[in-house]
This record gives structure tokens, C-alpha cells and sequence, in this order.
């Protein structure tokens, strides 16, 4: 049985933004094992090992956590369709991170600007600001940034994990109170 927890459902014209629960777990490591998915994000390893998607499932369900974390369900009432994953994690000063991916069948559908859009017009945690960060060589996600009003910060580097590498990133920051 799914645990619920205090974050907010937040809704968009195409899908809801609903807190993650144990039943996304199968869709979420279909997805998260694709590759292309993983060479995008710094935390997804490639290949993904067993029991990794639950773990994560689980600590965002935790009564205290630092990390909220919110599937794009584009599903009917019972959520069959995960077409993605938004998060924000605390960081001091009233702020979070933002970090999304949008499962493939769904890219170059604005799935993640609306996902954005949702998440910095409710502001859930009241932060005074968010910020996110992109590899270099995914500058559909940066837009996606910049569209949602995102200004650029400057560049520094992450290691991601499917890579093995470190990898050069473009942050952004957004003022919200």
C-alpha cells in the first residue's frame, strides 16, 4: 500500500505533477534503464542495478526527506502514465534544485516546460529560489530552463554517473519571493 505523504498535487492542461508512490515503480525503472535517459541525468547509473528505483522511491516517501519528488502522470484517475520525474531537493537559505527527466516516447512534447512551469508558478516548498543545471550537451533541457524564466549563471561540471565522467554543466537560477 502506498504511503502518502504532505506534498501538494499540482495540475497542468495535459497532466498532473502527483507525489511518487510504490506503484510508479515498474514504469519508473523501465524508463530510468533506457540509456539515453541516463547519459542525461548525473544520478542514474547505467546499467541500473536491482533495487535502486525503490530505494529512491521509498526515501521520497519518507515523512523526512529532503528531496520531494513528483511523477508527470498523464493518466486517468488511477495514474497509469508516467511520463516523467520532477524533484526538488532543500538547500539552505529557503532555495531547492529543480532536476526532471521526461521518459523518451514523451520528449520534444514540452512535457518538461510544462512539468517546470507547474512546479515554480505553486512553489511548494515556498522557496525564495530554485536552481537547476544542465549538461552542455542537452540544450533542449536548458531551454526548457530559460523558457520558464530561468536566468544563466555560469558554467561548472557534475559527474554523472551512466558516463563515469564528469561532465560540463550550465546553471540557472530563479528568484521567486
Amino acid at each position: 500500500m502506498d504511503t502518502l505523504t504532505n506534498q501538494p498535487t499540482l495540475t497542468t492542461a495535459r497532466f498532473v505533477l502527483r507525489p511518487v508512490r510504490m506503484s510508479d515503480l515498474t514504469r519508473i525503472e523501465h524508463y530510468a534503464a533506457d540509456s539515453r535517459l541516463a547519459m542525461h541525468t548525473p544520478r542514474l547509473p547505467h546499467p541500473l542495478p536491482p533495487g535502486l528505483i525503490a530505494g529512491f522511491i521509498e526515501r521520497a516517501m519518507a515523512p523526512i526527506r529532503e528531496e520531494d519528488v513528483w511523477v508527470m502522470d498523464g493518466g486517468t484517475d488511477n495514474g497509469d502514465e508516467v511520463m516523467g520525474v520532477i524533484s526538488l531537493t532543500r538547500l539552505d537559505r529557503n532555495q531547492s534544485e529543480i532536476g526532471y527527466w521526461v521518459a523518451p516516447p514523451f520528449w520534444n512534447t514540452h512535457i518538461a516546460s510544462d512539468a517546470v512551469q507547474a512546479i515554480v508558478t505553486g512553489n511548494p516548498l515556498g522557496n525564495d529560489a530554485m536552481f537547476a543545471s544542465v549538461f552542455h550537451d542537452n540544450p533542449a533541457s536548458a531551454k526548457v530552463l530559460t523558457n520558464t524564466g530561468f536566468a544563466y549563471l555560469g558554467d561548472a561540471e557534475t559527474f554523472c554517473l551512466a558516463r563515469n565522467a564528469t561532465v560540463p554543466t550550465w546553471t540557472y537560477s530563479k528568484k521567486l519571493l
